[in-house]
């Protein structure tokens, strides 16, 4: 579901004035992401891009590439829509919906070159571990979004979910770990650090990322 929370007028003005020029609506058919970019590019799509920090930093990093972020929280898509127009980016289009909907029924099959997961909720109590993002049915439909040899990078900084993740992603159709069987990546993979990462770094926390690519 949405989430409002608190928002600034800033952060509201840019989701009223701005939603135009880079807010993708779904309805329940595929989206043309050719006519949406206005071009053919590779595409990444980044689920629950927070404040956008990092995937702006990407986006004007990697013009060559178009960049598709799916959150629910609105005032991050407020300061990312400020920030991306500020920025003057043509890269970079989000969408405000639930990424499992928007996976099954707006993503095109074999249509992207990446996907990006980067510390989702890691619903760290035991009874509640059913509600974490990254289950068979999500690793499934992100394969189906990705085109041959097409990668998903995840990262956590909770080990026991990082742990989970490699067990699920290992034993999923379709997917192979590029770093090797059972091993995690030395570093971010290129990945800009997040405000969040930096902070539980701080703190005293690990990280782990992931990457693994669709074969056939």
């Amino acid at each position: 579901m949405r989430r409002e929370g608190r928002i600034t007028p800033s952060q509201r003005r840019a989701l009223e004035t701005l939603w135009p020029l880079y807010g993708v609506e779904t309805g329940d058919q595929p989206l043309n992401l050719e006519a949406i970019f206005g071009r053919r590019a590779p595409r990444v799509l980044e689920i629950g891009f927070g404040d956008g920090a990092s995937l702006l930093e990407m986006a004007r990093a990697h013009p060559e590439t178009d960049y598709l972020g799916i959150e629910v929280h609105r005032p991050g898509i407020g300061r990312l829509l400020r920030a991306a127009h500020e920025a003057e980016l043509d890269n970079l289009r989000l969408i405000c919906g639930d990424a499992l909907q928007v996976l099954q029924h707006n993503i095109p099959g074999s249509s992207l070159s990446g996907v990006q997961l980067f510390f989702p909720d890691p619903w760290p109590k035991k009874r509640h571990r059913k509600r974490r993002m990254v289950q068979p049915g999500f690793i499934q439909l992100v394969r189906q979004g990705l085109a041959p040899g097409g990668w998903f990078h995840l990262a956590t900084d909770w080990e026991e979910y990082a742990w989970q993740m490699m067990e699920l992603l290992e034993g999923a159709p379709g997917l192979r770990n590029r770093t090797g069987p059972g091993r995690f990546l030395p570093d971010r993979g290129g990945r800009p650090p997040t405000k969040f990462e930096l902070r539980g770094r701080r703190l005293g926390h690990g990280v782990w990322d992931l990457l693994f690519e669709r074969v056939s």
